[in-house]
């Protein structure tokens, strides 16, 4: 009777109490134990137990210049490829919002990128874009043009490439978001802007963007968080390479803890860079609170 009326009383705590005990093991205590852990320095050996260090390993981290190039490069390919898949989403979204014959299946085949695994599509991008034996350069050749090095090359062509094929992967879903903000907004302001002789651009950019940018800037945050953590199309590709040329920060990371062993460091890495996530998130957050239009 009294486990009961405890049981009622705290109904509410009781359905909510997996969802705390799951967030506290899978994200606060990995968290805090990485935490914990950029302040030493461990070989990830059972024979050396992890050193307390202090600052030491933040210290390493900013003092080296490919850490630094490596934020660089993050930044680059966050900036370009979500500018260019929100200006190719937007767009895509406005075409297929219009009726024509074959629509389904056109909005069908625009999502097969969004749907295969980003690993797999990394290696055929490799194969393709090969500078000897790649269909890309075959191309090329027949069209009597001279071949291209795409992805084996330090210029800023590998990391233009990388950023293409990003573009081509995940603007299917940008498109799709904003395609479910368009279909949500009421007749009335069309029929209104018809009643007062507005031409197509006046639509487009004062009843149209406005009123489905709320959708917009929710697929522009989910990218921006998302693609300043690509890895598994870098590593599948160029894994950094060549002479780092297309290294962001997750793959500094990942060759830090699993190439080089130095956890510590690996760890002081993904501490700053969860920083700078959650900085980028939050500030976003709250422009999009300012530029929300209610209908």
């Amino acid at each position: 009777m009294l486990m009961r009326k405890w049981f009622e009383s705290h109904l509410k705590l009781v359905f909510v109490l997996p969802c705390i005990i799951f967030i506290i093991v899978m994200i606060i205590a990995p968290l805090a134990y990485n935490f914990a852990m950029s302040f030493t320095d461990w070989s990830m050996s059972i024979v050396k137990q992890p050193e307390f260090i202090g600052f030491k390993n933040y210290m390493e981290v900013f003092g080296e210049e490919r850490f630094i190039d490596a934020m660089w490069h993050t930044v680059v390919f966050a900036v370009l490829a979500i500018g260019l898949e929100t200006l190719l989403g937007v767009s895509l979204a406005i075409l297929i919002n219009r009726k024509f014959h074959g629509r389904r299946i056109v909005q069908a085949l625009m999502l097969l990128p969004v749907v295969a695994t980003p690993v797999a599509l990394g290696m055929a991008w490799k194969l393709i874009l090969e500078p000897s034996i790649g269909f890309a350069n075959a191309v090329v050749k027949f069209l009597g043009m001279a071949p291209m090095k795409y992805l084996a090359t330090t210029s800023f062509e590998s990391m233009l490439v990388l950023i293409l094929i990003d573009v081509w992967e995940w603007t299917p879903m940008v498109m799709l978001m904003t395609y479910a903000g368009l279909m949500t907004i009421p007749q009335e302001p069309y029929e209104s802007a018809l009643v007062d002789g507005a031409n197509r651009w006046q639509v487009l950019t004062k009843i149209t963007l406005p009123l489905a940018s709320s959708a917009i800037l929710v697929a522009v945050l989910m990218r921006l968080i998302d693609v300043v953590k690509t890895f598994d199309i870098i590593y599948a590709t160029t894994q950094g390479g060549p002479d780092f040329a297309t290294e962001n920060i997750n793959i500094y990371g990942y060759l830090n803890m699993f190439s080089y062993y130095e956890f510590g460091k690996a760890a002081a890495i993904s501490v700053l860079f969860f920083i700078v996530v959650m900085t980028i998130g939050s500030g976003f957050l709250k422009l999009k609170s300012k530029l929300e239009v209610e209908y």
